[in-house]
């Protein structure tokens, strides 16, 4: 590891000058949110720039982020689509697509055009060969008394004993709606939306480096999961919040010797090749009737 770098410190102040402290080809992973551009007031500006300008800013920084990933690291981007189509025009020419993670969000009507219903998370690696890449999965969908929602016409035996594989389409993690569960800030992500990206696209003492850091939520989902982080934030209110955070942090987001996510101490996405791991935690006997097997989920909660 470069001993250069800043590793796990939010740095304050502005993302382009901060990505010259970066050497190139140093970061395993870089996830970035930046502002949409769509006149929202933060602490200390609002993004309101002329389409050309804010395209122009965003081609400065997605130049960097491209610049300071290794050859086999990978790029999330998250926002809009209008904003995401234009970055992809940017992406094309030096990095390989992945996927446009559609991500589940509903938002209020806007007039005469279809209701906005997900946000995008544009996935791209550095290089054409994707071995970093970490197939995950997700608990299946289930009632209060633990049983299926979905009818598998008489194929349930041969469903995967804890859920699917994660396709493109998120619609199991959902944004902050409460404002006693937010910061002081108009667009923080929720920790386990990040603990999903960071667990398929990392591992263990990778770094991660988000330009736009916020009120921290990469990382301290970096922090929970064992990687390490790097952190840009223009904004001094958010930077201490968020430093503020990751001094009190304590949660560890494993089970025995595997990394994995949790939201309202229920596992909402673990890794496939660490399924034979785990496995012992969610054994359920054949004899078991239906209505216990929700009591046996909770217990194995308890391992959180």
């Amino acid at each position: 590891m470069n001993k250069d770098l800043p590793i796990n410190q939010i740095l304050q102040g502005d993302c382009l000058e901060l990505f010259k402290k970066i050497p190139s080809e140093s970061v395993d992973c870089v996830f970035a949110d930046p502002p949409f551009n769509l006149k929202k007031k933060y602490n200390s500006h609002i993004d309101n720039l002329r389409e050309e300008e804010y395209l122009e800013w965003c081609q400065e920084w997605i130049r960097e982020c491209v610049r300071i990933l290794k050859h086999d690291g990978f790029l999330f981007l998250h926002n809009i689509p209008r904003w995401l189509t234009c970055y992809s025009s940017f992406l094309n020419k030096s990095m390989y697509f992945r996927h446009w993670i559609s991500w589940e969000a509903m938002t209020a009507p806007m007039g005469k055009t279809l209701q906005p219903a997900h946000y995008g998370i544009l996935f791209y690696s550095k290089n054409k060969d994707c071995k970093r890449f970490n197939e995950i999965r997700y608990p299946h969908k289930r009632d209060r008394n633990g049983r299926l929602i979905k009818d598998y016409g008489g194929k349930k035996h041969l469903l995967h004993p804890y859920g699917p594989l994660c396709s493109d389409v998120w619609t199991d993690i959902h944004r902050i709606r409460h404002s006693k569960n937010r910061d002081e800030h108009p667009c923080q992500l929720p920790i386990h939306l990040l603990e999903r990206i960071i667990l398929m696209s990392t591992n263990e003492g990778d770094i991660v480096l988000d330009p736009f850091m916020g009120t921290g939520t990469t990382a301290l989902a970096a922090k929970r999961l064992g990687r390490n982080f790097i952190g840009f934030e223009k904004d001094i209110v958010y930077h201490e919040i968020a430093c503020n955070k990751l001094d009190n942090e304590w949660h560890i987001s494993k089970i025995g010797n595997v990394w994995c996510s949790s939201y309202l101490n229920e596992i909402i996405t673990i890794r496939d090749c660490d399924w034979n791991q785990i496995s012992v935690y969610f054994q359920i006997p054949d004899d078991v009737k239906e209505i216990d097997r929700q009591k046996i989920r909770l217990q194995c909660k308890n391992v959180l």
